[in-house]
């Protein structure tokens, strides 16, 4: 599958099928995640994979939007582990963490894998329950597993401003 069509096919899936996701499959996924570039290649992303029933079920204490996935993915990162931009003093933790887990997703769509990027969660609740470092910043949730067999895209899957509303050249309009 070419990269344009990876990222065009790829949807938020909201139902998922009663299957496990196969650990040659989870590692590859991770190993994705490993590789994606961090700002100084500090690597800040810390992940919890969250898979056995009693994690899931804390999970769905945390957010609405497991959809019944088998796998969850908890992306955060480590403030201390963060490049520091000198001029304002803005941390690269966020970004670090976003690129990571647009990696995992798009290595699991190659995979057949579906997902979900969740940010629709209660951070206090993910302290509660999993009961992470303290210096954990929690992110985003990659929801993931086999996109069950009626899992369609919502109908904004394909709206997309015009690249003209998107990107300027040399100046802002």
């Amino acid at each position: 599958m070419s990269f344009s069509t990876l990222t065009t096919q790829r949807y938020s899936v909201r139902r998922f099928k009663d299957q496990p996701v196969e650990e040659r499959h989870l590692s590859l996924i991770l190993e994705a995640a490993r590789n994606a570039p961090t700002a100084g290649n500090r690597q800040p992303q810390r992940i919890l994979v969250i898979s056995q029933p009693e994690g899931l079920q804390k999970i769905d204490r945390c957010t609405r939007c497991r959809f019944g996935a088998p796998v969850v993915l908890l992306i955060g990162y480590d403030p201390g582990a963060s490049w520091v931009r000198p001029f304002d003093g803005t941390s690269s933790g966020w970004v670090d963490a976003s690129i990571v887990t647009t990696q995992m997703m798009l290595q699991a769509t190659e995979l057949g894998l579906g997902t979900t990027w969740v940010m629709h969660f209660d951070p206090a609740k993910v302290f509660e329950e999993f009961s992470p470092p303290a210096n954990f910043v929690p992110v985003a949730m990659l929801i993931l597993g086999y996109p069950a067999a009626d899992s369609v895209p919502t109908d904004r899957h394909t709206l997309r401003h015009p690249l003209s509303k998107l990107v300027a050249f040399e100046h802002f309009v």
